[in-house]
């Protein structure tokens, strides 16, 4: 599973890396903010893991699909954790603007939730960067 290259690899190790990081904020979030439901902190941490898996399947398009112009894992996965994350924020913006508000004080430049587009990104480099180096990508690795 993990031989290079190897889609199902990408996908667990996107799933892994992914779920871990929705573990650490699952944990940590309730310390931060402690009007944090059991149900706000369960949707961190399966959201992170459905992250990590569509970073590990975007990863057999080493080139865009309709542009065909070169995507590079460096472009490709932050692109793909920014858009996840600006989704996620869509939904949750309330929740996420009451949490930054309770963490750094009203008023604050750092209480738009929309800094969690950047936190996407650069977990989504993360994750791109790890399951590229661990199994591999592009078209090899859908059929690998």
């Amino acid at each position: 599973m993990f031989a290079k290259p190897s889609l199902a690899g990408r996908v667990a190790i996107g799933k892994g890396v992914g779920f871990l990081i929705g573990l650490a904020g699952f944990f940590i979030v309730p310390f931060l903010w402690a009007e944090a439901d059991f149900q706000f902190r369960l949707g961190i941490l399966l959201w992170y893991a459905t992250v990590g898996a569509v970073i590990g399947m975007v990863g057999v398009w080493s080139r865009h699909p309709v542009l065909d112009f070169p995507m590079p894992w460096f472009v490709r996965a932050p692109i793909v954790g920014a858009w996840m994350n600006f989704v996620l924020t869509l939904f949750a913006e309330a929740q996420f603007r009451a949490m930054l508000a309770a963490i750094f004080g009203p008023g604050s430049t750092l209480t738009s939730p929309y800094w969690f587009v950047l936190e996407g990104a650069l977990v989504g480099a993360l994750i791109g960067w790890l399951a590229t180096r661990i199994c591999g990508e592009g078209a090899k690795a859908a059929s690998g």
